[in-house]
């Protein structure tokens, strides 16, 4: 039976008729257009034209630090010099290490151990007092065109480094025994809460993200009046990739192509982190996972060496906040409390409401292609830099996709957001 004939049978002729489809002149309809833009103006401060980057920090005096993983680059901490430029910083002799970036011990390669250079640095940050930190993950990559091969680390060349502004001296550099920075431990990022209360030799602690792809994902805390450190939440699922994530990228569903190996996925465990406001707990995720964490940092401070309890306490503490929307890197706070995530899927930073308990969105903006870094400046701004990741040699079978230059940014911060000085840094 022809469907008009069903429909006059049914005496829905006049109906039939009704539902014929018509068209109209697009050009006057008033269609709804995703823009790709949210929240604050995104301004763009500095580009790169030689070296993809990394960390970068802001000064009170407005200096501009940035860094770059080490592979073929002649220097792996710089400092900006103009729009279009950056200089070694302190200067060339301390980013090159005698010897070498890396070496082999019975044909197996191992990163340099020297202790005072910089072999490769991953992040950055600048306190209040004008001290630099530096954090070296003495895991330089040793092909920057192809795939990529990283040394395993020898202890001395993983480092935290302490440089005075003011001099442009290093002042301090702590290392890390090998039973708490493994040879295949990749420290990604820190954070520091200097009040004289929270260690026993008042001196402060350096929180640090180790986010190994090869091994044991967890944080590493710092003495910084001793020098001691020890790990917690090593290999806790809250610090593990997610099996297969598939994330899209500029809307393309993205698939890891590394040369001479099967098509595999991109799996990165434990990656952002940042304290509350006032120190009392500390948020993470991995990257590639969509869930938010956080634990009271009073369990990551306790010291198992002094505490057999400590681990299984902290494991205990850990808390899910649930999904926050997306895979995120990086993270930041301001002195309003808020928990800024980047979020390389959405070319966007959220920001964690720690009161609605809540993802909200703060910025979005099509240059945002995979923010790497972020810094809350002194001046009311956030800053991040963009480096294409997605698009390097080593995802996309030996083809380097990226295009120069790559950025930083910088947005506003709401309700005169600034860096927040309560932890003393």
């Amino acid at each position: 039976m022809k469907p008009n004939t069903w429909f006059a049978l049914c005496g829905l002729s006049s109906f039939a008729a009704a539902q014929a489809v018509t068209y109209q002149n697009l050009t006057s309809a008033n269609v709804r257009v995703d823009t790709g833009q949210t929240g604050p103006a995104v301004e763009e401060v500095h580009y790169y034209y030689d070296q993809w980057p990394i960390g970068l920090a802001i000064s009170k005096q407005g200096r501009i630090f940035v860094c770059y993983t080490r592979g073929t680059y002649a220097y792996t901490l710089g400092e900006v010099t103009n729009t279009t430029a950056e200089t070694p910083y302190p200067d060339l002799a301390l980013n090159t290490p005698p010897g070498g970036l890396s070496t082999t011990f019975n044909g197996i390669p191992f990163g340099s151990s020297s202790n005072n250079t910089f072999i490769s640095v991953q992040a950055l940050y600048v306190a209040p007092d004008d001290i630099l930190w530096v954090l070296d993950t003495g895991r330089p990559s040793t092909n920057e065109t192809e795939m990529l091969t990283m040394p395993y680390a020898q202890p001395g060349g993983p480092k935290l480094v302490a440089v005075n502004l003011t001099n442009d001296s290093i002042s301090a550099t702590y290392t890390f025994p090998a039973s708490v920075h493994y040879p295949d431990s990749y420290m990604n990022d820190m954070r520091f809460d200097m009040r004289p209360n929270v260690t026993a030799s008042g001196k402060g602690i350096c929180y640090i993200v180790d986010s190994s792809n090869e091994g044991r994902t967890g944080f590493i805390m710092l003495d910084l009046g001793t020098g001691e450190s020890w790990r917690q939440l090593t290999q806790h699922p809250s610090t593990l990739r997610t099996f297969e994530e598939v994330p899209s990228y500029q809307g393309i569903p993205f698939y890891q192509r590394s040369p001479g190996l099967p098509l595999t996925n991109n799996q990165e465990g434990l990656d952002g982190a940042e304290l509350s406001l006032y120190g009392d707990v500390m948020y993470y995720s991995p990257l590639t996972g969509d869930y938010l964490y956080s634990i009271e940092s009073q369990y990551l401070r306790a010291n198992p060496a002094n505490d057999t309890l400590a681990t299984q306490r902290a494991s205990n503490n850990v808390k899910n906040l649930g999904q926050r929307g997306g895979n995120a890197n990086g993270f930041s706070g301001d002195s309003n409390g808020a928990i800024y995530m980047l979020m390389p899927e959405q070319n966007a930073i959220y920001n964690y409401n720690t009161t609605t308990l809540q993802a909200e969105a703060f910025v979005r903006d099509p240059r945002i292609i995979w923010p790497d870094s972020s810094n809350v400046g002194f001046d009311g701004y956030i800053y991040f830099n963009i480096n294409q990741l997605p698009y390097q040699p080593d995802w996309n079978n030996g083809t380097d996709l990226r295009q120069y230059p790559g950025v930083i940014l910088r947005a506003k911060l709401p309700n005169n957001g600034t860096k927040s000085t309560v932890l003393g840094y």
